[in-house]
Formats: structure tokens, C-alpha cells, sequence
């Protein structure tokens, strides 16, 4: 049984991802309005993808830009990494628990409305040496 749990642990370890990353959850902002602003920044290095969010006007911009701080922070205390070298590899918003609340209308009835929230994840890499 203990020799299982052990090659289950190896294989998770193996998986597991080793860029620096970061995860906010339940995000009280639609995911829809968070992709819009992350697709801006997909691909961009550390310093660009920050100045894009700090002037961008969109709901899902400022906590983007903390998700993003935290996997720069992170990647420098974790992993000894310089800013500098750092971009966005990989980001992407998913949805999360809905909170649910009625709008009434009309002849007693009522109209059900999603409060959606997002959980934003944001991967960072080491850029590649140009030749």
C-alpha cells in the first residue's frame, strides 16, 4: 500500500508545473471581462504586460495586474529568477461559483441573475536567448 502512495506522490511530482505561476480564486469579476485583458498581455515580458494593465480601464485589469505581481514575486523568492528575463507564457481566466440572486418582475415572478467570478491563473517563463 505505502510503495503505491509512493509512485502516486512521484508521478504528481512529475506533473506538477515548474514555471513560476500564481492563482487567484473567486475573483468577483466575470471571466469574460478578465480573457479580454489577458489576451492583451499573453506573450508580453513581465514590464510590458505591467504597464498594459495599470492603463487599462477594463474591470478585469486590476486584479490581472495583482495575479501578475504575485507569479513575478514568486518567481523571484521561489526560484531566484531576475524580473527582467521574465514573460507571460501562459494566462488564462476560468469561471467560478456563481452567486445567485433574483430580480423580481412583473405578475410575481423572477428572473434569475449570475454574480459570476473567475479564477485567474498566470504562468511566467524565462525568455530564450535571441541568436
Amino acid at each position: 500500500m505505502a510503495g503505491n502512495m509512493k509512485k502516486k506522490t512521484e508521478r504528481v511530482a512529475e506533473k506538477r508545473e515548474k514555471r513560476p505561476y500564481a492563482v487567484a480564486k473567486y475573483v468577483r469579476v466575470s471571466p469574460y471581462k478578465v480573457r479580454t485583458v489577458l489576451d492583451l498581455i499573453r506573450g508580453k515580458s513581465v514590464a510590458e504586460a505591467q504597464a498594459i494593465l495599470a492603463h487599462s480601464v477594463n474591470g478585469g485589469a486590476e486584479p490581472a495586474k495583482k495575479v501578475l505581481m504575485s507569479a513575478v514575486a514568486n518567481a523571484e523568492h521561489n526560484n531566484g529568477m531576475d524580473r527582467g528575463d521574465l514573460y507571460v507564457a501562459a494566462c488564462y481566466a476560468d469561471g467560478g461559483t456563481m452567486l445567485k440572486r433574483m430580480q423580481p418582475v412583473s405578475k410575481g415572478r423572477g428572473h434569475a441573475i449570475l454574480k459570476r467570478t473567475s479564477h485567474i491563473t498566470i504562468i511566467l517563463d524565462v525568455k530564450k536567448g535571441e541568436i
